[in-house]
């Protein structure tokens, strides 16, 4: 279990994320400098070097995007330059992208957050530039929502990239480029030009994640513990019956991926603030605000609480909470996390994700308060773990930010250093963007500059 540090605050970490962007600085011009576009987007490490994995493009967002979170961070200009260039440049085919269920990372990240900055005055307000920024995540929301699946007139999911039958717990985080699509008036033009609500589809996609994907403990089945999260839901595309659970990067369908776990937790505590931001007439069609903010709530209570429960007391997780090997590392719960044990590897990433998420939702629910302040202090603990050694990867030699993420374990994609039994000392794109949004966020809120949301 995590043991929150009740005393820290926003400002205790401002050393650390102020070494953060300057570590950050040197591998984002690296990477910039190395990249040969051809070969791809980066998607993790090894041996230190950034190489690409074909199996979807969905970290280019995550390259250009961090370049971007950098210029916020410290307003030096040739970060905004290289987002920016690299957003025109490579980002379209993203925008229309049929195939996955990506489009809130790759989309949300660029296009976004160039008009986040736009909006808040950090850069020029040139209306021609906004049009087109505004223009992609209009069409980056629509196209999203249109890998649908029907689960009955009022219930659906928008499918993962293994195709119909597949809900993935990750794709909640892709409800951005949904909402943000929604906020600009936008919808998605169907058959006999049926106008489809993105709102609509954003809150059918979290319903049916939280009905199928996450646990309440309530009796559903055997492994059915309080915000354990499966990876994958399958279902009969025929009839729209849910089948079984399943995972693709978890170690089985009845134990939790932790990166897939801190996916929920960081996404339905964003999609919190965005839809408490909405009148009631909005929301009135899909079951009212008062109900709707309700059940993302307790979907995001019980899985932040899972994960403080189910993680070492520094806040790093090993890469699934049923891996087999914990088995053999005794309470390992009760100690920090051993990223170079022999048994189980541990994923920085999903603490960094799931970081930002429990600070949301503390935030949420107001720190001051009993409740918001232990999700916004184990936010702040997570957080101040991550920002230091052996996590935080200040070495020149090392392209990566964020030590120890682990890509796909089941697969054996990760780079295992000789004479070790399990992966460790590599970094992934998702997790070095993720490590940045973090301490951005968290640098807003020490400064009280206006609060970091994506919408």
């Amino acid at each position: 279990m995590i043991a929150i540090d009740n005393r820290l605050d926003a400002r205790a970490l401002a050393p650390a994320i102020g070494k953060l962007f300057t570590v950050s600085a040197a591998k984002i011009r690296a990477i910039a400098k190395s990249w040969d576009p051809a070969r791809g987007a980066p998607v993790f490490t090894v041996d230190g070097r950034y190489t690409s994995r074909g199996w979807t493009e969905w970290t280019q967002g995550f390259m250009y995007g961090s370049s971007i979170l950098q210029f916020d961070a410290t307003g030096e200009k040739e970060f905004l330059d290289i987002g920016r260039k690299g957003t025109v440049e490579f980002m379209a085919p993203h925008v229309s992208a049929t195939g996955v269920h990506d489009h809130g990372f790759n989309n949300v990240s660029t296009y976004g957050n160039l008009r986040r900055l736009m909006l808040e005055g950090a850069i020029p307000r040139i209306e021609a530039e906004k049009d087109f920024y505004e223009l992609a995540l209009k069409v980056s929301g629509a196209v999203q929502a249109s890998r649908w699946t029907s689960l009955g007139p009022d219930a659906g999911f928008i499918c993962s990239f293994n195709g119909p039958h597949s809900l993935f717990a990750d794709t909640i985080r892709s409800l951005r480029s949904l909402a943000i699509a929604h906020k600009l008036g936008h919808v998605l033009m169907g058959e006999r030009d049926e106008k489809i609500s993105l709102l609509g589809r954003l809150i059918r996609h979290a319903e049916a994640t939280s009905k199928f994907n996450v646990y309440f403990g309530e009796g559903r089945d055997a492994y059915d513990v309080r915000g354990r999260v499966a990876h994958e839901s399958i279902f009969n595309v025929r009839d729209g019956s849910y089948r079984c659970p399943s995972s693709q990067q978890g170690y089985s369908p009845f134990t939790t991926w932790t990166r897939g776990l801190a996916w929920i937790i960081c996404g339905y505590a964003e999609e919190l603030e965005f839809l408490s931001t909405l009148p009631d007439s909005e929301l009135a069609p899909f079951g009212g605000k008062e109900k709707i903010l309700a059940g993302f709530l307790k979907t995001a209570t019980a899985t932040a609480d899972f994960y403080i429960e189910n993680t070492p007391v520094d806040g790093i997780p090993y890469w699934d909470t049923g891996a087999p090997g914990l088995t053999r590392m005794g309470d390992c719960l009760s100690r920090p996390a051993d990223p170079f044990n022999d048994y189980e590897p541990v994923d920085s990433s999903a603490a960094a994700i799931a970081a930002q998420g429990l600070i949301r939702l503390g935030m949420y629910l107001k720190p001051e308060t009993g409740k918001g302040e232990k999700y916004f202090r184990a936010g702040l603990t997570v957080a101040r773990t991550l920002f230091s050694e052996p996590y935080l990867s200040s070495g020149e030699r090392h392209q990566g930010l964020l030590l120890h993420s682990v890509y796909h374990r089941p697969n054996g994609w990760d780079k295992i250093p000789p004479g070790k039994k399990v992966p460790s000392g590599e970094s992934s794109m998702w997790g070095d963007y993720h490590a940045r949004e973090l301490a951005l966020f968290i640098k807003r809120i020490d400064e009280a500059r206006p609060y970091y949301k994506f919408f």
